[in-house]
């Protein structure tokens, strides 16, 4: 017969097993989740939701970063400042939510693939087993970085000596920069939700660097297009005569085509880094009378016109560069006009140029650079973005907005055809976040100003 002694003892030999057991599986779990093969498996899921504009499936690319929001146990909300444009806001609380936040952001959308010209689909984030290269529209710009910062704090949150940052941390992942950010990161911040974040600094993203450093950037070009238009006298295709449409027209892109010139030498002699420069390139230009099987050719056109690309970086003159369109390239003696159809300022609201400092009056340059050479990366001169970021929005605040994608040794294919990240130099960039999110989430103003005096 089977005493009450012997079966407590045999129930209490079950419940130790099975509490084993499930702590054997819950160890088993977390090792998984921290698995390099599993970091790449879930960034491969993130790049194959096809988020290309025009027509880009937010929805799918927001459940699937409240998945992993909550796999993190973040706090996470869904904000629509437009319908259809999911910007999901997610938070890591800080022991003081008294300091200054820091927000790392990154958008969800993509440029569109002519996908017969990839040697992968685009939208499969192939795995090439040979060299490591994960081929995805998204893997640089910038899907990558947006997993970066999940899977950094996901490092942070199983480390013993790391369970809760400071400072608390905001991650962003906002819709449509692509197509200029003006529903996603500049409504975000002009928004009261913004204004209660109490951020002091943002993190953004940068560009691959072919080199064996990183690539850290503290301002970027605005935007500044424009449209020139030329006017003249209609007349027959045989005849020669002053002051035609293309006449004038091709002036002012002779003049535009020197400028453009003197500023590429610069680059080309290493005098200048892209960023410093003033690009211009065309667009398109319009001109002709149509017909049935393309051009009426014996007829001069009335009107010819051309579009520019140009950039201005904040160090630039844009008083004097506006003063050479006028006078220059569309002047009104010519029976020129120009138009800008998009002129983005160089100044944050306070009127001042939109620069990040990066030198000792900024904390969180020192604390970037270090956190980098931490992480046994090594850090490129800072540089101005040669394009446009949403971090201008944030800049435009007043608030240090640093440009960065942690991608050494890898060409700059971003928007190109077989865009790839290599999943070696992906993983390093995880470290160098960790690092990073680490510094920022853990600086305490006070305790670096008693120190400071303490020196003095």
């Amino acid at each position: 017969m089977i005493t009450l002694a012997r079966l407590f003892l045999l129930f209490l030999v079950l419940f130790l097993s099975s509490s084993a057991s499930k702590a054997a599986s819950a160890v088993s779990q977390d090792e998984d989740s921290s698995s390099a093969s599993s970091i790449i498996s879930r960034f491969r899921q993130y790049l194959q939701i096809n988020t290309a504009q025009p027509k880009p499936n937010y929805h799918e690319a927001a459940d699937f970063l409240i998945s992993q929001a909550n796999s993190l146990s973040l706090e996470s909300q869904v904000l629509e400042f437009v319908q259809g444009k999911p910007l999901v806001l997610l938070k890591w609380p800080g022991k003081n939510p008294a300091l200054p936040s820091i927000l790392l952001n990154s958008h969800t959308d993509v440029v569109p693939s002519e996908h017969h010209k990839w040697a992968h689909p685009p939208f499969d984030a192939h795995l090439d087993s040979a060299t490591g290269n994960i081929y995805a529209r998204g893997s640089q710009d910038m899907k990558c970085v947006g997993m970066q910062y999940l899977e950094a704090i996901r490092k942070l949150k199983a480390s013993p000596s790391f369970r809760q940052p400071l400072r608390t941390v905001y991650l962003s992942f906002v819709p449509d920069e692509e197509i200029g950010g003006h529903h996603g990161a500049e409504m975000l911040a002009h928004s009261e939700v913004f204004q209660k974040m109490n951020v002091g600094v943002v993190l953004d993203e940068g560009l691959a660097s072919p080199d064996d450093f990183y690539r850290v950037f503290y301002a970027e070009r605005s935007p500044m297009w424009l449209v020139i238009k030329a006017t003249g006298p209609p007349g027959h295709g045989a005849k020669l005569y002053d002051n035609s449409a293309m006449e004038n027209l091709l002036k002012s892109i002779e003049s535009i085509r020197r400028f453009r010139a003197a500023q590429f030498d610069l680059v080309k002699s290493g005098s200048r880094a892209e960023g410093e420069v003033i690009s211009v390139n065309m667009a398109f230009l319009k001109a002709g009378t149509p017909s049935p099987t393309g051009f009426v050719m014996n007829l001069q056109p009335s009107e010819a016109q051309a579009g520019l690309d140009i950039r201005v970086p904040p160090t630039a003159d844009h008083l004097s560069l506006e003063r050479r369109i006028a006078e220059e390239w569309a002047p009104s003696s010519r029976n020129m006009t120009f138009e800008f159809k998009q002129k983005a300022s160089v100044y944050d609201k306070f009127g001042k140029p939109m620069l990040t400092a990066h030198d000792g009056s900024n904390p969180w340059w020192g604390l970037l650079e270090e956190a980098i050479k931490n992480a046994n990366g090594k850090v490129g001169k800072p540089e101005i973005f040669p394009a446009s970021t949403d971090a201008r929005y944030f800049r435009e605040q007043g608030l240090p907005a640093i440009g960065f994608s942690p991608m050494a040794n890898t060409p700059i294919l971003l928007h190109d055809h077989n865009e790839f990240l290599n999943k070696d130099e992906y993983l390093k960039g995880i470290d160098a976040y960790e690092s990073i999110i680490k510094a920022f989430a853990s600086f305490d103003e006070r305790t670096s100003d008693d120190e400071s005096k303490a020196e003095l």
